[in-house]
């Protein structure tokens, strides 16, 4: 899963690359200190596999993994390349998600692209020049499609009556992930014109050092217009993120408790996302590796072995499924079979979160 973290110039974008990766990204109080994005991995929490790990005395734990890209800071007229837009844009398409880091503090001494702190405003500005660039790259699909469909063109003809839709959606200012697909075959036409407003959004509310706990009227606004569009909104202090890890784990947790702080803003980034992009685990454990493999809901038996390895779906025969839970309460794989609590699944079996499975194949 590739997350990238845009927004205006000076939000707090950096600032929150670096805590959330501790990939130390050069972070200053000036515009365009970004210019190559800047990528960071990121294991996912999971006490789940330091559980199985002691039960099976592996050698080696594998936590999921999210590829954080920190994306040089868009400014208006960008779709047609003003500042850095012109990487910004080629940047974001490469991305699952998008996170947009918006300024919901007030501070003079910190350089804002504008006179005033108007969180919709600058979340208004970025959607609007994704959208202009995606109104762009539609209008000459469109044409192309066009002179296609009109010589009987049967794929050409299906295309195009999608396109219209998202067409007709972008010119009346709404983002392509408005227009929603009626099958799967839709979908995947959808997917394959790599539009920047089809991404799926967490809007990150950064807020100040003396606002954690407080009320926030721009925290507001920013979670009434992420429920128009069906985004998500997380609120956290970049700057206090990024003090945090400079700390140990104990003055962490002191700090933590201190300023009433529960999650990390990372913990809650990696909750939303998975929410957002509708994703789960399921495990895999042995003496050699337990790790975590990320799905989407709804996945399959034969596709969740093609993620270990593609000669595991292609020769899929069975899975041997037990609950997390089960297993623990166990004691053993050897004790949770014997208990009756591993199936034996096939090819239609529908994995849940947190699936402990071991897939029988041949080639």
């Amino acid at each position: 899963m590739k997350i990238g973290v845009v927004g205006l110039p000076n939000v707090g974008k950096s600032t929150l690359f670096n805590a959330i990766t501790e990939a130390g990204a050069e972070s200053a109080n000036y515009p365009f200190c970004t210019i190559e994005p800047n990528v960071g991995v990121v294991d996912v929490k999971d006490e789940r596999l330091n559980v199985l790990g002691k039960m099976y005395n592996t050698k080696k734990i594998t936590p999921a993994s999210i590829e954080f890209v920190d994306i040089a800071g868009l400014v208006k007229g960008a779709s047609k390349g003003e500042g850095l837009g012109n990487k910004f844009l080629s940047h974001i398409r490469e991305v699952d998600a998008i996170c947009h880091v918006v300024r919901c503090f007030d501070d003079p001494n910190i350089i804002n692209v504008n006179a005033t702190v108007d969180p919709i405003r600058d979340i208004e500005t970025i959607n609007l020049e994704l959208m202009l660039a995606d109104l762009e790259t539609v209008t000459k699909r469109y044409d192309k499609l066009y002179k296609l469909a009109r010589v009987g063109e049967k794929q050409s003809e299906k295309e195009l009556e999608i396109l219209t839709k998202i067409k007709t959606a972008l010119e009346n200012g709404q983002n392509a992930r408005t227009v929603k697909a009626n099958d799967e075959e839709e979908q995947k036409i959808i997917n394959s014109f790599f539009l920047l407003t089809t991404k799926p959004v967490i809007y990150c509310a950064n807020i100040g050092e003396n606002d954690i706990g407080k009320p926030n009227k721009y925290v507001d606004e920013v979670k009434k217009y992420a429920e128009k569009e069906n985004a998500k909104t997380i609120a956290l202090c970049a700057k206090i993120e990024e003090e945090l890890t400079k700390l140990d784990s104990d003055e962490r947790q002191m700090f933590k408790d201190e300023l009433g702080i529960k999650e990390s803003g990372l913990d809650q980034l990696v909750t939303a996302s998975y929410d957002l992009l509708g994703l789960m685990s399921f495990l895999t454990a042995g003496e050699s590796e337990c790790r975590a493999w990320t799905i989407k809901k709804g996945t399959k038996a034969p596709q969740a072995a093609g993620k270990i390895h593609t000669d595991f779906e292609r020769g899929f025969i069975r899975a041997e499924v037990v609950k997390y839970e089960d297993l623990v309460e166990c004691g053993s794989y050897t004790a949770a079979k014997e208990k009756g609590k591993v199936r034996i699944e096939g090819k239609d079996y529908v994995v849940q979160d947190g699936d402990v499975m071991l897939f029988r194949f041949n080639v």
